[in-house]
């Protein structure tokens, strides 16, 4: 594949060429010129008013339903739309049936994403069958290629297992993933606990089932040692407990969906269900709390937290919908959204944060190294319509309404996407 990208800003602060404004040639998937202006015959070229071009985004938080409910989503359907999205790699959750918690259904997933430009790390489960019980087989997980160890969703209600989990994840260099919720408090919730709720008459969901189970884990794991990272937090309360715990000097990060960034909990007042996610969107104080956070780098990651639900678990009343959006395709722009247009701590948050947290090499922007890179615009605009979601499912609260930013395309693994 050969390609000549034109006059693109690079966003990559460990490259020699961040900020610059420069052509790149790709050839064969090898990137073996950046110069201010490059003439190429016989290639792809791509143009686009204030472009940007960063090492390729990756999703620590992605599901593909795959296997067992290949109705909603599979491999090869997400894919399409991580490449869409601009990720050039994808973390997969174990919320499948069965879940992802022994050797061969990871190596299920590595065979079945093989020779694909989105590089795919299965995420193995915690616990046996996801059941909060016993430990799943992480050692023999991460010999067949699992890159952490998580229960996705389904909090982990047993303090004990976790403390079990951290120290064997440390043994084996890895690290384990939990949501924080506790199910006696936020039991039966639809929403936020809030003035909204109030006036919509649903169960709320109250900050503290978060919170107190973050705390719990965080004093955990400052009794236990090992790696910790949160996937999606929602709460003001929470970033003060993660910016309290970096302080102290334990090993923990977290993440936040990108919805989470953008949209409160006054989206729900028509009570359409595709706005009905976990952890749920929150008050504008809340909202306000984690912009701030991901600016001064107390979250680290952005992820999609794509979710797919087929019509028959969101086409309900809002209390029986099930929780998820599809947002492969507008992760992005709902941040940048989010954010203005800022791009330097958004485009860390998808790129050297997550690499960083799952220990592995961090692509490079320079002549001589393989081509894996994300192309976009801050200020372009992302107005995706029905016809355009790559998904199986359709549950995104996003079609049909103009976002901040653009993905333009992507490339890895000498193959190339453009939208």
């Amino acid at each position: 594949m050969n390609v000549l990208i034109k006059q693109a800003k690079i966003i990559c602060p460990k490259s020699s060429f961040h900020h610059k404004t420069v052509d790149v040639l790709i050839e064969n998937g090898i990137i073996t010129q950046i110069k201010k202006e490059i003439t190429a015959k016989d290639v792809k070229t791509i143009e686009e008013k204030g472009l940007m071009l960063s090492i390729g985004w990756l999703d620590m938080q992605a599901n593909f339903c795959d296997p067992g409910f290949e109705h909603k989503e599979d491999l090869e359907s997400g894919l399409k739309a991580a490449a869409a999205g601009g990720f050039t790699a994808v973390c997969v959750v174990s919320g499948t049936n069965p879940p992802l918690h022994n050797k061969a259904q990871i190596e299920y997933v590595i065979n079945r994403a093989k020779n694909n430009l989105v590089n795919v790390y299965p995420i193995g489960t915690l616990s046996q069958n996801q059941e909060g019980k016993d430990l799943s087989e992480m050692y023999d997980m991460k010999l067949a290629g699992a890159v952490a160890y998580s229960d996705y969703k389904t909090p982990v209600q047993d303090a004990g297992l976790i403390l079990r989990a951290l120290q064997y994840s440390e043994n084996i260099n890895s690290f384990i993933i939990t949501h924080c919720d506790d199910k006696s408090i936020s039991h039966g919730g639809q929403m936020n606990e809030g003035e909204a709720q109030t006036s919509l008459g649903l169960k709320g969901i109250p900050a503290l089932a978060e919170e107190i189970m973050l705390q719990r884990n965080i004093s955990v794991l400052e009794y236990a040692g090992g790696k910790l990272h949160i996937p999606t937090i929602s709460t003001k309360g929470s970033v003060e407990l993660i910016k309290k715990a970096k302080a102290n000097g334990l090993q923990i990060t977290c993440g936040i969906a990108a919805h989470n960034l953008l949209l409160d909990d006054s989206s729900l007042a028509d009570f359409d269900t595709n706005y009905k996610v976990n952890p749920p969107l929150r008050s504008k104080k809340d909202v306000e709390a984690v912009r701030k956070a991901l600016e001064n780098g107390i979250i680290d990651v952005v992820v999609s937290d794509h979710r797919p639900q087929d019509i028959e678990c969101k086409d309900l009343e809002f209390d029986l919908a099930d929780n998820g959006i599809i947002a492969l395709q507008t992760a992005f722009a709902s941040a940048n959204t989010a954010l203005k247009g800022e791009a330097e701590n958004l485009i860390e948050a998808l790129t050297s944060n997550p690499y960083k947290i799952l220990g592995l090499e961090l692509p490079k922007i320079e002549e001589g190294e393989k081509a894996n890179l994300t192309l976009f615009t801050t200020n372009g605009e992302t107005n995706l319509n029905e016809k355009e979601i790559l998904s199986k499912s359709k549950n995104t609260p996003f079609a049909g309404k103009a976002l901040q930013g653009k993905v333009v395309g992507t490339v890895n693994n000498n193959k190339g996407y453009w939208n």
